[in-house]
């Protein structure tokens, strides 16, 4: 049996004892059950069977699939509970799940909750709240293993012990001075296999990577792919540690900028809920200025063929191949352009590597149109049968086409760039209605010259 199927028949199993109320049973079959699955379960609930459910999980169970659930499926749980109960729980997740929560809810239903909360915890998490939404900061935590420069293997064990179950991780414990900046780090392991009296200085791994609280989520995610960390430190402006990401927050965010990209992309508002849980107007609302942009970008071809309607009226032929002039145009430069945009994103080149770039693609461009030239030529001439006149103009047409759309494609997104905007604004849709333009602007002016050397 797949894991698919072995889900699904949990489902079930969990739907049936919910729907006969038989509480005994249900727990017993909730406490085998993945708890990504059990939140799973619970977001398709109503909030009544939703809490009914919540209250039967093991607590730890019952923490982990919390901190999964989406907000609107945690706001279920919470008409259930009053603000001591609600606070409480908050209280046992990990601290960034936490934020995460107080995020989403609004800021006098956050001060109300922290009412019940101890005077330091509430003054951290006031502290937390205040940082970019966007920023590294947002995405850290302070549950980590802090370790002094002086201290001693023997110490550092006792410390990890005496701590180390309220932290996210203890497998890399952080390394800092007196006032709080960070040093380095040092691996578990290497403290558990030398002895008692060795200085946590002579284990230190000083070549620490780091990121600051004002760092960009994505600029953290790219350090993250790059050196494969598990876990990374947190240090403000003063070099001092004030907390650790984890890659299990990241992979949200990677997941979220990759997704943020296809719909810019694909000419859409970035929209903040899963499809599925969209009306049909939120849909709509976001696509909306985007064709509306376009279809006005599109005019611009008719503007063209009016003004060369004379070269279509004098060679009726020319009009059978603008749909292939155009689409080779707007395959071409979509192909540009989503591997610059990925090549930017995965920092394989910056706007320095602009000229190199457009080069590259240049030569591309030469190759590919040259090879689309030749079919298109043969074409027009063997299957078309228009003659060698216009089966010439298309051929050099396709071929400056094709080299047109290529360094339009790179330079695009990296003008956008420069500009500070989003490289995937300048993808497939807006390309394809520069390159259109200038493809039927170049065609006309080959057949104009064409008719004034040679008169068909």
């Amino acid at each position: 049996m797949d894991r698919y199927t072995d889900y699904s028949k949990r489902l079930d199993e969990l739907r049936a004892l919910l729907e006969k109320k038989d509480g005994t049973n249900l727990s017993k079959l909730l406490r085998r059950t993945n708890p990504v699955d059990i939140e799973e379960f619970i977001s398709t609930l109503s909030a009544e069977d939703a809490l009914l459910v919540f209250r039967l999980l093991k607590k730890d169970d019952a923490i982990e699939v919390f901190a999964e659930l989406e907000q609107e499926d945690k706001e279920k749980i919470k008409t259930g509970l009053n603000d001591v109960e609600y606070s409480h729980l908050l209280d046992e997740l990990d601290f960034d799940d936490m934020i995460d929560t107080l995020e989403e809810m609004p800021a006098s239903v956050v001060q109300k909750i922290l009412r019940n909360t101890d005077p330091e915890k509430r003054k951290k998490v006031n502290q937390y709240l205040k940082f970019p939404e966007d920023s590294a900061a947002s995405l850290m935590t302070p549950e980590f293993v802090e370790l002094k420069i002086g201290m001693t293997v023997k110490e550092a064990l006792d410390t990890i012990k005496r701590i180390g179950h309220d932290k996210v991780t203890v497998y890399t414990c952080y390394v800092t001075d007196e006032t709080k900046k960070l040093l380095g780090y040092v691996s578990l392991r290497n403290i558990v296999t030398n002895d008692m009296d060795t200085k946590i200085s002579t284990l230190l791994y000083e070549d620490v990577i780091t990121v600051n609280t004002s760092d960009d989520q994505e600029e953290v995610a790219h350090t993250f792919q790059k050196y494969g960390f598990t876990a990374l430190p947190v240090i403000d402006k003063e070099k001092r540690l004030v907390g650790i990401i984890t890659v299990d927050d990241i992979m949200w965010i990677i997941e979220q900028e990759a997704t943020e990209d296809f719909q810019i992309m694909a000419a859409t508002t970035p929209e903040e809920e899963e499809y599925s849980k969209m009306s049909a107007w939120d849909l709509a609302k976001n696509r909306i200025p985007w064709l509306m942009f376009l279809m006005i970008s599109s005019a611009f071809t008719s503007t063209i063929l009016r003004s060369y309607e004379a070269v279509i009226q004098s060679i009726i032929a020319l009009n059978m191949f603008i749909p292939m002039l155009t689409d080779s145009g707007g395959n071409a430069g979509s192909q540009a352009s989503t591997l610059v945009i990925r090549a930017m994103a995965t920092k394989d080149v910056d706007l320095s590597d602009w000229a190199k770039v457009v080069w590259k693609e240049c030569r591309v461009g030469l190759i590919s149109g040259f090879f689309l030239a030749l079919v298109g030529f043969l074409k027009c001439m063997f299957f078309d049968k228009v003659g060698l006149e216009i089966s010439l103009i298309v051929a050099v047409t396709l071929l400056f086409v094709v080299v047109t759309a290529k360094i339009v494609g790179a330079l695009l997104p990296m003008g956008a760039m420069k500009l500070g905007l989003d490289p995937a604004i300048m993808a497939s849709p807006l390309i394809t209605t520069i390159v259109d333009s200038l493809g039927l602007i170049v065609y006309f002016n080959i057949a104009q010259m064409f008719i004034a050397a040679a008169p068909l």
